[in-house]
């Protein structure tokens, strides 16, 4: 948990969010991050960069590349009238997403069916002839 007036040195943030501090060390040389200095010019993170950072790594995890995290940041940089493309970005991270939930849905269905016809078969209620295909094709699903 980031406490809201506490300083976190690289080490400390990477356990937090679970990645490895060269990958923070990665981001900043990329842009997508600009942790603050000491007057020694240490790192340190904070309650803002930590909001940042999930928001960053959710994208990340919704499958966008470097390229279009460094391209939002910039376009979040730029202020308001970067509004429309950041939009357009992200509703096509989203469309992405949403297709492969559809994809692992399907999946999880014919994983479903699978045991569900293993069950029946078990206890009888499936004729011992009968293949998946044509138990789907009675369910009307398909592979």
């Amino acid at each position: 948990m980031i406490l809201a007036d506490k300083q976190y040195g690289i080490s400390e943030f990477s356990q937090i969010f679970h990645v490895k501090p060269s990958t923070l060390r990665y981001y900043e040389d990329e842009g997508l991050i600009k942790p603050l200095r000491t007057a020694n010019n240490r790192r340190y993170y904070t309650q803002t960069d930590a909001d940042w950072i999930k928001f960053l790594l959710c994208l990340k995890e919704a499958g966008l590349s470097i390229d279009e995290l460094k391209q939002y940041v910039y376009w979040d940089q730029q202020g308001d009238q970067t509004i429309t493309q950041r939009i357009a970005l992200l509703n096509q991270a989203h469309e992405r997403l949403t297709q492969q939930a559809d994809e692992i849905q399907h999946h999880l269905q014919l994983l479903n069916d699978k045991i569900t016809w293993y069950h029946q078969r078990q206890q009888g209620q499936v004729d011992p002839n009968e293949v998946f295909r044509d138990y789907l094709a009675r369910l009307g699903h398909e592979i």
